[in-house]
């Protein structure tokens, strides 16, 4: 058998942004300064210009957009799809340097964090409901009867499980927390001729294509679209029947694999390659057993994790929620179900704050990712950079730009694995370049989505390596699986984009 190469190590990301805020220091020493004129909206109720020479106000109508070239409907300002101030093209102007030394750089992540903190606080609160409702272990004994309840209609458990795997990664980015699935599902698939790679496509497939359509996840969609100054509502249902359309196509690969593996064992791919035909889990492992039950409460429970996400959604597109909102919504699903599940006080405590601890990373990591974009922008040298890049590929169609946007992401995310730490980094340019463009800001959330998304699938800077580790399966045999998915996937993604930038 091949030996799986053992994962690339890479400076941590929160060391890799620490050094990004050195450089964009840095870059304000060796970049002129200068600044567009910004545009935004007051109450909607005027436009505020804000210049070298003031500020002034002017009418809330698209007129006044059109006569600043500002090439977004009003509408996008009505509807809160616009929240930060608009650069107005064609007002980029040199300003006198304002350089940034050592206690910028110390004070940059600080500030960060302070700008950020409702975001950060957000995630914290997420993590603490997550962390209660895996201790409860419902999504586990939902799934493991599931999979009792079908067993012998494998082809239609491959479906659901997908789209439940798939659920999970859109719905609040499921990734290394999927292993205890794996020793249930393995044997199971195994007992009636399968391979391993059935299941690990199922679990780490489903959750990696969940991601790249994600409509709720607060560590992409969300973040990203904050970053870019838009609504993540914005975009939402095409992602959303995006998300079925990849979904499918993930289920049906995989039912068309599992069909040629039952028919005929010696093409199954882990054979082949790794010419292993075992489980590596003990038989007792899987959900062959007669008897289990799926309790009253763990069926609550499950309910309410899926009401949980469902009510954040309602929220926001008919009530105008935002973080405060959705952390006090978490907070109380986190209650429920401690109370449903029977937890002791002690245990609640110690799992929530357990949940938020493990995202402690990422909120810093957003707010060391806001700290670059305060310091370039006090170095006055953000808009310097959007100038000479929107000078860059202006002349480049909308349909080029978004697709070679796509692919930045896909190949960046190897040394960036960090979905939240990629979408504070760049965000705030891309989106920037975005407006310029007349490329709407929802295609370039997505296009950051669908690129980063796609590379975790195999990224060897991902959470691969742990899940083939577990299921003996070498990086080999599963890029020789996934390599047709990754490609479908490009392809389709690329076509979705061209879409969203033509029909805006």
């Amino acid at each position: 058998m091949e030996q799986i190469p053992e994962k690339r190590t890479l400076p941590n990301p929160i060391s890799i942004l620490m050094g990004v805020v050195v450089l964009a220091a840095v870059s304000t020493w060796l970049l002129p300064a200068g600044q567009y004129s910004k545009l935004s909206s007051d109450a909607h109720t005027a436009f505020v210009l804000t210049s070298d020479s003031g500020t002034v106000s002017l009418p809330f109508a698209q007129k006044t957009l059109d006569s600043l070239s500002i090439k977004i409907p009003l509408e996008k300002f009505i509807n809160g799809d616009i929240r930060k101030p608009v650069s107005v093209p064609g007002t980029y102007q040199r300003r006198p340097a304002s350089r940034q030394g050592l206690v910028a750089v110390l004070q940059a992540p600080v500030k960060g964090v302070t700008d950020s903190i409702d975001i950060i606080l957000f995630i914290l609160f997420i993590g603490g409901f997550m962390a209660v409702f895996n201790k409860t272990g419902a999504l586990f004994d939902g799934i493991k009867y599931l999979a009792q309840r079908m067993k012998g209609k494998e082809r239609r458990l491959i479906v659901i499980l997908v789209f439940i795997f798939s659920f999970c990664g859109g719905s609040y980015g499921m990734d290394v927390e999927a292993i205890i699935f794996y020793p249930v599902l393995v044997p199971l698939f195994m007992e009636e001729d399968y391979d391993a790679m059935v299941p690990l496509a199922i679990v780490f497939g489903g959750a990696a294509v969940g991601y790249m359509t994600s409509f709720t996840n607060p560590f992409s969609v969300i973040i990203a679209s904050n970053a870019a100054g838009i609504s993540w509502i914005n975009g939402l249902a095409g992602r959303l029947v995006f998300f079925g359309i990849c979904t499918s196509l993930l289920a049906g690969y995989i039912l068309w694999y599992a069909a040629r593996v039952k028919k005929d064992p010696a093409s199954s791919l882990v054979y082949r390659v790794d010419g292993i035909a075992e489980s590596p889990f003990p038989m007792e492992s899987s959900v062959s057993a007669e008897g289990s039950t799926l309790s009253s409460s763990k069926k609550w429970l499950l309910l309410i994790f899926v009401a949980s996400f469902i009510t954040m959604i309602t929220g926001i597109v008919f009530f105008e929620w935002w973080t405060t909102e959705m952390s006090a919504l978490f907070l109380g699903a986190a209650l429920l179900v401690g109370m449903i599940g029977r937890m002791d006080e002690k245990t609640f405590v110690a799992e929530f704050i357990k949940g938020a601890e493990s995202l402690l990373a990422v909120g810093l990591l957003v707010g060391l990712a806001r700290g670059v974009t305060i310091l370039l922008n006090d170095g006055l040298v953000s808009d310097t950079i959007l100038f000479y890049a929107s000078g860059m590929v202006q002349h480049f169609p909308p349909a080029i730009f978004i697709v070679l946007l796509m692919l930045f992401y896909f190949f960046f995310t190897i040394p960036v694995s960090s979905s939240s730490g990629m979408a504070m980094l760049t965000m705030p340019i891309m989106g920037a370049i975005a407006v310029l463009l007349n490329i709407p800001g929802r295609e370039v959330v997505n296009s950051y989505l669908f690129g980063m998304g796609i590379m975790f699938l195999f990224s060897p800077t991902g959470s691969v390596f742990p899940a083939l580790l577990l299921v003996k399966i070498s990086y080999k045999a599963w890029l020789k699986f996934i390599m047709p998915v990754v490609i479908a996937l490009l392809i389709l993604s690329s076509i979705y984009l061209l879409i969203g930038i033509n029909f805006s």
